[in-house]
C-alpha cells in the first residue's frame, strides 16, 4: 500500500508547545468546536486557540465544571454533550445548528481510557461508542455548518497500535480486554479521519488524525499505581518519568492539525510530535501508524458499519 505518512519536516518536534505552533497565526472571526475542551489537553487546546483570536464552543458532558475550568478565559461557549448518547449529540447538533454559525475547526479532544467493562446505548462497548461513533455522529449531525477550509482533526493515540478494529466483533461480547479495546476505539478514530477526508476534500474540508504524546491527565483516571508503573508513566514512587510531555506539549499536535498552513492540500493522514508520522517500524516499537489505521478500504468499511449503528450519514 503506498502512503502519505511520511515526514514533512515542520521544524517543530515532541516539546514544542500549542503556543509556539499558533505563533504569528491570527484565528480572529474564526469559530473552533473542541470537545473535552475543559480539561488536560482539550482545556490547553482551547486556552491556545482563544489566545489566537477564536471563538471556541466546549460540548461537555460535565456543564458544571467545565465552566469552573473555564473561567478566565474570554471567547468560549459552554453547552452539554454526552457522546455516549446519541440523543444528546443530535440535541447539541440542532442548538447549534439553530445558530446559524459555521464551523472553521473542529477538534474530537474528548475520550474515555482502558475503563471496565461498560455498555451504553444498545450494549455498544463504551470506549468504541464514547471515542468513535459519539464523534462520528457529531461530525455528521454538524455537516452542513462546515465550509471551505475547514478542518476536522480527530485525537485518537499510540494506542492504536494495540490493535485494528474488531469488525466480527465491535463490542468485545466475546471476552473484554480493556487494553483492546481502546485500541479498537482509537484506531477507529483514525480510520474515521481517512475516509472523512475522502468523502469531504471536494467541498475543501480535510480531516486528521493524532498522536498528542504520553502526558499524564485525567485520562489514566482508570488505571491504578501499578498499572502506571507498569506502562512506563510513574515510577514506584509516583512520579512522571522521562519522555512524558506536559500538557501545553500534548496539545500542539492537535492545534498544528487545525491551523497550520504546512498543511494546506493534505489530509488523511496520522500526525505525531507536529509532523506527519513515518508508517511503524516492523520491530513492533509503537511508533508511527500501523497499517491498517490508515487503510482506505477498511476505513470506508468502518464508515458504513458506523453509519448503520448511528442511523447517521451525511454523505
Amino acid at each position: 500500500m503506498t502512503t502519505a505518512q511520511h515526514k514533512i519536516g515542520s521544524g517543530f518536534g515532541a516539546t514544542t508547545t500549542a503556543a509556539e505552533v499558533l505563533a504569528g497565526i491570527d484565528l480572529t472571526g474564526r469559530l473552533a468546536i473542541v470537545t473535552g475542551g475543559y480539561s488536560g489537553l482539550g482545556l490547553e487546546t482551547t486556552r491556545a486557540l482563544t489566545d489566537a483570536g477564536a471563538h471556541v464552543v466546549v460540548p461537555a458532558r460535565r456543564r458544571a465544571t467545565a465552566e469552573k475550568a473555564l473561567q478566565g478565559l474570554g471567547n468560549v461557549e459552554v453547552d452539554e454533550l454526552d457522546l455516549a448518547d446519541l440523543g444528546s449529540v443530535r440535541a447539541f447538533a440542532e442548538r447549534f445548528a439553530a445558530s446559524g454559525r459555521g464551523i472553521d475547526l473542529f477538534i474530537g479532544s474528548a475520550g474515555i481510557m482502558a475503563v471496565p467493562e461498560t455498555r451504553v446505548g444498545p450494549g455498544w462497548e463504551a470506549q468504541f461508542a464514547t471515542n468513535h461513533l459519539g464523534h462520528f455522529a457529531l461530525v455528521n449531525r454538524l455537516w452542513p455548518a462546515f465550509g471551505a477550509g475547514a478542518r476536522v482533526v480527530s485525537v485518537s493515540s499510540r494506542g492504536h497500535h494495540y490493535g485494528p478494529v474488531r469488525f466480527d466483533d465491535l463490542n468485545f461480547e466475546r471476552g473484554y480486554d480493556k487494553w483492546l479495546a481502546y485500541g479498537q476505539a482509537k484506531t477507529a478514530n483514525v480510520l474515521f479521519a481517512v475516509e472523512l477526508d475522502r468523502l469531504a476534500r471536494e467541498r475543501g474540508v480535510r480531516a486528521f488524525a493524532l498522536h498528542p504524546g504520553r502526558i499524564l491527565t485525567d485520562l489514566v483516571r482508570h488505571l491504578d499505581r501499578r498499572e502506571l508503573v507498569d506502562a512506563g508513566m510513574v515510577d514506584e514512587s509516583g512520579r512522571v518519568t522521562g519522555g512524558a510531555k506536559t500538557p501545553e506539549q500534548g496539545a500542539a499536535t492537535q492545534v498544528w492539525a487545525a491551523t497550520s498552513p504546512q498543511l494546506d492540500g493534505l489530509g488523511g493522514v496520522y500526525l505525531e510530535d507536529c509532523d506527519i508520522a513515518e508508517p511503524a517500524p516492523a520491530d513492533g516499537t509503537r511508533t508511527g501508524v500501523q497499517d491498517y489505521a490508515v487503510d482506505p478500504a477498511l476505513a470506508g468499511r468502518l464508515w458504513t458499519v458506523s453509519a448503520e449503528l448511528t442511523g447517521v450519514n451525511a454523505f
